[in-house]
């Protein structure tokens, strides 16, 4: 028999009709022909004649048909944390014995084995259980490979899309555990007896490696259940995909510029309060890490069962900005202070000018602050105190010198000694009994009229002056005083904030189960 092109059936060939000679050498070329499949086919017609699809292919009814199962992950297309979704390329392979399709190799020319639609022949109810696809069975039914003997091998490739309960709180050092649960949708377990293929896991050989899934392993485990409802068991298959997160994208990604933020956010503490950009460094390093948050939130896994490691991180490098912020205004504040409008409390002057220097190991220019200098210091404020209760010698005199000019005049006449203070003398030295000078000596001469009255308001000009003098220093020094505490506040939360974001970073490293760079 030979075989003709298409374009040949149904007419001779032109080529054929105008040279015969073609013909004859086509035959001398394949002298033996083609077979067409006479074994195959007769075996098909013998098989198919009497076989049932519905009918269990076992000898005894009470026995079991042993399914061995197996699966062979190909690659993960996509893991959806939103949603709690896994979408995988997987090949599944069924094995079982079909009775009814067996034959001898000898009595059909030594055909050994055949290929069947799954459509034909019985095949098992094989069904994933947690599955999240439109059709639920996302294999493609392909050829079931038929052996002599009755062994049947189905291999039915799929995308397959699963529920998987995914676990965010170590987002993005975490590992997901995903199950695939397979088995009979209607076959219990005395009727169809499931098996798991020699390793108790599946085929990653062939596995594609993923850009953002690490893959752990994919064990697998026989279940049995029993239902209250039914004394047989059920039986399924279930293989456990565990996955690990690649942190590399996110560690250079997210991690590594929100570090360089709050760093930034941690050096505005050493611009100085008179540059007038303190506050606005602040403020544009908070606005910057809110935008940069607003990214990032969109690639976080969307869900409110668990808080991410990250967004802990995020909240607590958020938190430490917001309050430089809120400290850097406070900063501000004291280094503006006037002596006119705030009065330094005690409490801030112990705290910030006196302990906490001595502790970040601080001082003023020309001065050192021990324990024995804050013991001194607080002693002579306890004197200053004390001399500011009594009355100053300037002050003594000017009210001695308002006494001497509210005296009358009409009693002291410079041409009339007799109107003196009566005078003693003792030893060369005169002894005034009152606040006049003796009589010895011509007042009217010394002081002109007018004198005593220009006196006086000199010393008054001159308290004034020294009072002016006195206030502006103290002024000088309580602004001096409020300036520093703004420095040591200044430093104490440049410390303070930069140990925060070391010790943020360290423990989100430290907590998380594990950290791969890969």
């Amino acid at each position: 028999m030979l075989i003709y092109p298409l374009s040949w059936r149904g007419q001779q060939p032109r080529a054929i009709k105008s040279n015969p000679y073609l013909f004859f050498l086509t035959l001398w070329l394949c002298p033996f022909g083609a077979e067409s499949g006479a074994h195959e086919r007769r075996l098909l017609n013998d098989l198919m004649a009497n076989y049932n699809k519905l009918e269990r292919p076992v000898i005894n009814e009470s026995d079991a048909v042993v399914l061995t199962f197996g699966l062979t992950l190909q690659q993960i297309i996509d893991v959806d944390e939103k949603n709690q979704l896994l979408t995988a390329n997987v090949w599944l392979n069924l094995e079982w014995t079909d009775v009814n399709l067996r034959w001898n190799e000898s009595e059909y020319g030594q055909v050994a084995d055949i290929r069947m639609p799954p459509s034909s022949i019985w095949k098992p109810d094989i069904l994933m259980y947690n599955s999240a696809s439109e059709a639920f069975d996302g294999t493609y039914p392909t050829n079931v490979v038929v052996l002599s003997n009755g062994g049947c091998t189905y291999i039915p490739p799929g995308i397959f899309k699963s529920t998987c309960k995914i676990d965010i709180t170590w987002f993005p050092f975490d590992d997901q555990n995903c199950d695939m649960k397979f088995g009979s949708w209607t076959y219990n377990g005395f009727k169809l007896d499931l098996q798991l293929k020699e390793g108790n896991a599946g085929d990653t050989s062939t596995y594609i490696l993923n850009g953002e899934w690490d893959l752990i392993g994919v064990p697998a485990k026989r279940n049995e259940v029993i239902y209250e409802c039914c004394p047989e068991p059920y039986l399924d298959i279930t293989f456990i995909i565990k996955i690990r997160r690649r942190t590399l994208y996110y560690f250079f990604n997210l991690i590594v510029p929100c570090v360089l933020i709050a760093s930034m956010a941690v050096l505005g503490f050493t611009l100085p309060p008179d540059s007038g950009e303190k506050l606005s460094l602040g403020v544009t390093v908070l606005l910057s890490l809110t935008v940069f948050q607003q990214t990032v939130s969109e690639s976080m896994p969307i869900t409110s069962l668990q808080i991410p490691l990250l967004g802990t991180y995020f909240n607590c490098i958020m938190f430490m900005v917001a309050s430089s912020v809120v400290t850097t205004i406070m900063i501000l504040n004291y280094h503006h202070r006037l002596a006119d409008t705030h009065e330094m409390p005690d409490w801030v002057r112990v705290l910030f000018l006196q302990w906490i220097p001595w502790f970040l190991r601080m001082s003023r220019p020309g001065e050192k602050i021990t324990r024995k200098t804050i013991m001194m210091q607080n002693k002579m404020k306890e004197l200053d105190l004390k001399e500011k209760s009594s009355k100053s010698l300037l002050a003594n005199v000017l009210d001695m010198d308002d006494d001497f000019s509210t005296l009358p005049h009409s009693h002291v006449h410079p041409h009339h000694p007799s109107h003196a203070h009566p005078q003693q003398n003792n030893g060369g030295f005169i002894r005034v009994s009152g606040s006049l000078p003796p009589p010895a000596e011509d007042v009217s001469s010394s002081f002109p009229p007018g004198a005593h009255r220009e006196l006086s308001l000199i010393l008054k000009e001159i308290k004034i002056i020294t009072d002016k003098i006195r206030d502006d220093e103290e002024s000088a020094a309580i602004e001096n005083d409020w300036k520093f505490a703004a420095m040591v506040l200044d430093r104490l939360c440049l410390i303070v904030f930069t140990l925060f974001t070391i010790v943020a970073t360290v423990a989100v490293l430290a907590a998380a189960p594990h950290v791969i760079v890969t």
